[in-house]
């Protein structure tokens, strides 16, 4: 009775996922659904075997790269995931085998340089872009595009 109340009062009502499939209904059942949700929504990294979180790095290690600030931090993070790679290596810990490569530095920073000047580049281009059509607009124009 208290649920058909509430569904008359339209408490159910804009509910979040309403009228979407249940997720996850593909998987099997697994007991530790919980945890593995709560990893997956919170993006906790550090947890697993050595050999497939630095899988992981590796993969978005050039991203990493590019919010690096300066060549003197690129060569850091480079370093550090160079030497977690080499320590990973050494352990004999079980599990999978460390697979992942470690980065030359030198040819990593040319690759950041390049993918820097690119960004820059593309930057100065969309500026010149969008100064061109604020050129091209009239007054009224550019007053209802600074409205919006």
């Amino acid at each position: 009775m208290a649920i058909q109340q509430a569904i008359r009062r339209g408490e159910f009502d804009d509910l979040p996922g309403a009228g979407k499939p249940l997720a996850n209904l593909d998987r099997g059942y697994d007991p530790d659904w919980w945890i593995r949700q709560k990893i997956e929504s919170e993006k906790i990294m550090g947890l697993g075997l050595s050999a497939l979180i630095l899988r992981t790095e590796n993969a978005e290690l050039d991203a990493r790269l590019d919010s690096a600030q300066s060549e003197a931090a690129v060569t850091e993070i480079l370093r550090d995931f160079n030497s977690r790679v080499a320590a990973a290596r050494r352990q004999l810990q079980g599990g999978p085998p460390v697979v992942t490569p470690t980065r030359d530095v030198d040819e990593q920073l040319v690759l950041w340089r390049e993918r820097r000047a690119t960004r820059i580049e593309e930057a100065r281009l969309k500026r010149e872009r969008e100064a061109a059509a604020l050129a091209a607009m009239t007054w009224r124009e550019r007053r209802r595009a600074r409205s919006q």
